[in-house]
């Protein structure tokens, strides 16, 4: 493992991070024009204009004591959103605290078209899984976490047979979604329990920040798929690694370069405070490949080059051009984060400004981490 040390004129900073998570989730009125986007949840979220928070009414889809957040209408559909340090964030969760307005939902989509020439767009074994072979069954495909929609959006358009469900915190805002697909508003930290056996395919990228309990979800996932599904998860860690692939641990006391590196020490305790299980993606392989409703388990990891300093073939540049435009703009949405875990505006101004600085310049000779996992639910 390599440590970077801070020079001796480098600033020192002690992290406050004194956070309150408590959540109130009460709420003594309704929104009388509240309808459902979908039938399958397990309450439904009712915002008031005198409130914001949440109101939890039992469906008849499950009787499942766990609640669920889901259906918001177009009247609602602005307070699904509170505004913090200029961006607009989800109203539900205070563990998830990236953004979801327009910026960061351009950010996603570009992401997901760089994910796609990095590790192709589906599993190996999604066409098998997917294949309308079964009478009387309707192929169906869950999306945790779903985020711009860009990946779910895929899956209805290219199984057109099948029916897709996109989860996340806010819903879905594109005005092009495939009939065949649904948004629901969910706190998947709530459960999972009025999905169960519902599922042939179920997706997760990227969400760890926002999950209390990762090795839990896992669970809940298993039980969500039918015999023969497939589970398929990516995650990264939270850390930033060097030429040879070790890890760069760093202070974050300490205010000094390497700067990208040191922004994402403070992204992770940031995250990591909130409640969100930001180690994730070091233990994805294990709890699949261990867990005994699992077979046929496949894990690869991906080095991706933080900025394009690796200049061996046209893709390596391409890739770490693409993955440096995205760190800039994940920088921008990481500001509610970090201003809001009781770092200083001027302290998240100078490591993003230097960050910057750093990955245009090319010297950030450093890599992204991407850990993926799927593998099958057994038959019996």
């Amino acid at each position: 493992m390599l440590t970077h040390l801070a020079p001796s004129n480098s600033r020192l900073y002690a992290p406050p991070f004194d956070l309150d998570l408590a959540m109130d989730f009460s709420s003594d009125t309704e929104d009388s024009d509240a309808c459902s986007l979908s039938s399958s949840g397990v309450f439904s979220s009712s915002l008031s204009a005198s409130t914001s928070k949440t109101s939890y009414v039992p469906s008849a889809r499950s009787v499942s004591p766990t609640p669920s957040v889901w259906s918001l209408t177009s009247s609602m559909r602005a307070q699904a959103f509170t505004h913090e340090y200029g961006r607009g964030l989800n109203n539900y969760s205070e563990v998830y605290r990236l953004p979801a307005d327009d910026e960061e939902l351009e950010r996603l989509d570009a992401q997901h078209l760089m994910f796609m020439e990095i590790m192709g767009k589906y599993p190996p074994c999604m066409e098998e899984v997917m294949a309308d072979d079964v009478p009387g069954e309707t192929k169906a495909v869950l999306d945790l976490g779903c985020g711009s929609g860009s990946w779910i959006m895929d899956v209805a358009r290219d199984f057109p047979h099948c029916s897709a469900v996109a989860v996340d915190l806010v819903p879905m805002q594109s005005v092009y979604m495939p009939p065949n697909l649904r948004s629901e508003v969910d706190d998947i930290n709530l459960g999972l329990e009025h999905f169960y056996g519902d599922f042939n395919v179920v997706h997760a990228r990227l969400i760890s920040s926002g999950v209390k309990d990762y090795e839990g979800l896992v669970n809940h996932i298993s039980m969500v798929l039918r015999p023969g599904g497939l589970i398929d998860l990516l995650e990264f860690d939270f850390h930033v690694y060097d030429e040879d692939h070790r890890r760069i641990e760093l202070d974050t006391h300490k205010v000094a370069e390497p700067w990208w590196p040191r922004w994402m020490a403070f992204a992770n305790l940031a995250a990591r405070n909130r409640g969100g299980d930001v180690d994730a993606a070091t233990y994805l392989h294990a709890w699949v490949a261990n867990h005994s409703a699992f077979e046929n388990v496949e894990y690869e990891d991906f080095w991706v080059p933080s900025c394009p300093w690796r200049t061996d073939s046209e893709f390596l540049i391409r890739t770490g051009a693409n993955m440096r435009d995205d760190i800039l703009a994940f920088m921008k949405s990481g500001r509610p984060l970090l201003l809001g875990s009781g770092m200083p505006e001027d302290l998240v101004n100078e490591l993003e400004g230097n960050a910057a600085k750093e990955l245009l310049s090319g010297k950030a000779r450093q890599y992204v981490r991407i850990q993926c996992i799927h593998a099958r639910k057994r038959q019996n």
